[in-house]
């Protein structure tokens, strides 16, 4: 692809619902601006943006995707971003490299819930947006239903360029407002004629209110049009891309990605009046937005050049790791198509692969430059799964596969618990975390096993309780002895442990006092009653006996876990559960059943209250084995709307309706 100048730069998120026609809308803008010889389908696995086996499986984009092209002298960086919950990530991702956000909303059914999402996304960038409503050729399609439902959800900044011509399946033209001319299309062909007839008294009424909302920012445009001056369309063109570039004008263009009505005017209005990336002087520097892990190619990074121009074999230092890093060969990606550049201006998109510890988020400019740059925020994973490599020996090979999926996906999270013995597989939803298998399996060659992830119980005692703890062994030449009495008391809920030396008058060797301790340790660790971590618990080693020949460290350790067990077993043992702080936010509609379901699951409401714009938040202390899987439960009460934290609290003890279940469970063979 040729250079062109930053002025020329158009960077596009396509964003918004599932559905919605996002990645069909990208394939119809290569088609028409000749990208690609011939428009590939979704449906058939054969889309230029969604080429991952799993998306042409799944039929869903599941990662953003570059879709460059040319058109009219200038170079559009489509950046294609999926639409599910799930990978809300790529979404931010997409937001935070791209000048304009582009809505795709369905003109069947309106604005959904991953399209408010990915609206506050964008405001909270204050990015420049706008929207395209697809589908007016399909049954039950409307274009005033969906701009009045845009305008309800989204302010009066709203305002339609387009108005269409026919509806549902006679759907096959738009009028453009701001010329008063109308397109028609006969099989993507397009025809400049007039405005129809019987559409001329609305096009003059919403053509009216368009050009109010355009002069209203600008004094001398609005004094003009108060005194009833015609304004040239040149000046208005002008205003309408300065009210864009300043996130107060969102224009609404309409058509149908398949059938490739308005697909050129779309591509006409993103040269006229979409926004130039915001760039600054200076040496070069590029944001990664985006790390792709290739089993052949190795580690891909996208990234926006944010000030300089990169040329290729420069050198730059990683802001975070302080690493050098020389970026060989500079590409564009297609969708999976690298095409080779020879540099990129301020502004521009490119790819470079083998780069050796640069990774998304990451910031490369020259060494010591101070490049003050937005962060790019990755939400916290709500939903786990334990994993355990499926072949002995590649537990090894699985540890590396993790750290490369990482690299690709920085939602995906690993934890390795030390008291559940898991490694646990965190992600943003189910379908997120079957893709994530699915890769290691594909991309890694690495099979595994799942299980549910297991609650770090734990236990304690309720009262005092004395034991001795008695280890004799008699084998051939020196046997094994060793007495030692422990006392056993509750101590403060999270205070840990306390080993008490009570030992007087050398009834137990002075090097032997440790290994009682570790006796009683490593038998806390193991497991109480209930099969759990012991806490909370004071052992004090008050008397013993010990042999002259016989006694060991070795026997004075079993000791300490034999008393240990016994003393425990008599001093009212508990099981404790975790508990978690729950903050949920979602529209107050739903606030009664998720106060409901809350207290299904034991918790405790510890508040709520409005936080404005229709939402309402709630704080609760909820049993963490009742939670984890209530992204699944949240998702389905709000129909997506709303969001959660959750954070670690403290250890309450378990009902003891309870007890005996939660003592099954465990007893149970781990599969991970």
């Amino acid at each position: 692809m040729k250079t062109v100048p930053t002025t020329k730069i158009r960077n596009v998120a396509l964003v918004g619902h599932g559905g919605a026609g996002k990645t069909t809308l990208a394939e119809a803008l290569l088609y028409v601006a000749g990208a690609i010889p011939r428009m590939g389908r979704v449906d058939d696995g054969n889309s230029t943006t969604d080429f991952d086996p799993e998306e042409q499986k799944r039929k869903i984009s599941v990662s953003l995707a570059l879709a460059p092209f040319e058109y009219e002298d200038h170079k559009i960086n489509v950046i294609d971003a999926p639409g599910y919950a799930d990978f809300v990530t790529d979404v931010a991702a997409a937001i935070a490299a791209a000048d304009l956000a582009l809505f795709v909303v369905s003109a069947v059914e309106g604005v959904e819930v991953q399209t408010e999402i990915a609206w506050k996304m964008a405001e909270a960038r204050n990015l420049a947006r706008a929207i395209f409503v697809n589908k007016l050729d399909r049954e039950r399609a409307s274009f005033q239903r969906t701009l009045d439902d845009l305008k309800a959800r989204f302010g009066t900044g709203v305002a339609p360029l387009q108005l269409p011509i026919g509806e549902e399946e006679a759907f096959h033209g738009v009028v453009d407002l701001l010329t008063n001319e109308a397109v028609t299309y006969d099989g993507g062909k397009a025809t400049k004629t007039s405005v129809p007839s019987e559409m001329e008294s609305e096009e003059h009424v919403v053509r009216d209110a368009l050009v109010e909302g355009i002069v209203v920012a600008d004094d001398d445009l609005m004094e003009r049009y108060l005194g009833e001056e015609q304004i040239e369309v040149s000046e208005l063109e002008h205003a309408l891309a300065t009210g864009i570039a300043s996130a107060t004008v969102y224009p609404v263009l309409c058509g149908s990605a398949t059938k490739l009505v308005g697909i050129d005017r779309l591509a006409h209005f993103l040269v006229e009046e979409g926004p130039a990336p915001a760039v600054t002087d200076g040496a070069p520097a590029a944001f990664v937005f985006k790390t792709i892990v290739d089993p052949y190619v190795g580690r891909v990074n996208l990234f926006k050049v944010i000030q300089g121009t990169v040329k290729p074999d420069v050198v730059l230092t990683n802001g975070r790791s302080l690493a050098d890093e020389r970026l060989h060969q500079l590409t564009t990606m297609r969708g999976k198509e690298q095409i080779s550049l020879s540099e990129l201006p301020p502004g521009d998109i490119g790819a470079v692969a083998k780069l050796s510890d640069t990774t998304t988020g990451d910031v490369l400019g020259t060494r010591g430059a101070d490049i003050a740059i937005e962060p790019l925020k990755t939400p916290e994973p709500v939903l786990g799964i334990a994993i355990k490599a499926k072949a002995k020996g590649d537990e090894d090979k699985l540890a590396n596969a993790l750290h490369r999926l990482q690299d690709e996906d920085p939602a995906i999270r690993i934890d390795r618990s030390s008291e559940t013995h898991q490694t646990v597989l965190r992600g943003m939803g189910e379908t997120h975390l079957g893709i994530a298998l699915e890769k290691l399996a594909r991309k890694f060659g690495v099979a595994v096993d799942t299980a549910e992830v297991k609650v770090p119980y734990r236990e304690t005692i309720q009262g005092t309780a004395e034991a001795e703890g008695k280890y004799k062994k008699q084998t051939g030449g020196h046997g094994q002895f060793g007495v030692a009495f422990l006392r056993v008391e509750p101590m403060e809920r999270g205070s840990g442990f306390e080993f008490v030396d009570k030992i007087v008058g050398g009834v137990i060797p002075r090097q032997f006092i440790p290994a009682v301790e570790k006796g009683v340790m490593e038998t806390m660790q193991t497991g109480g009653v209930y099969g759990y971590p012991v806490v909370d618990v004071r052992v004090t080693c008050f008397d013993g006996k010990y042999h002259s020949v016989d006694s060991s460290e070795m026997s004075f350790k079993m000791a300490g876990s034999l008393g240990f067990k016994e003393a425990m077993a008599k001093a009212n043992p508990i099981l404790l559960e975790p508990i978690s702080e729950l903050v949920v936010v979602a529209p107050e509609a739903n606030q009664g059943d998720i106060m409901g379901d809350l207290n299904s699951k034991r918790g405790r409401i510890q508040g709520s209250s409005s936080i404005g714009g229709g939402e309402v938040e709630i704080v609760a202390l909820v049993p963490t084995s009742e939670v984890l899987r209530y992204a699944i439960d949240l998702r389905s009460m709000t129909g997506g709307r709303g969001q959660f934290t959750l954070t670690h609290s403290h250890y309450d003890p378990v009902p003891p309706n309870l007890v005996d279940r939660i003592k099954a469970a465990a007893a149970e063979p781990a599969r991970t």
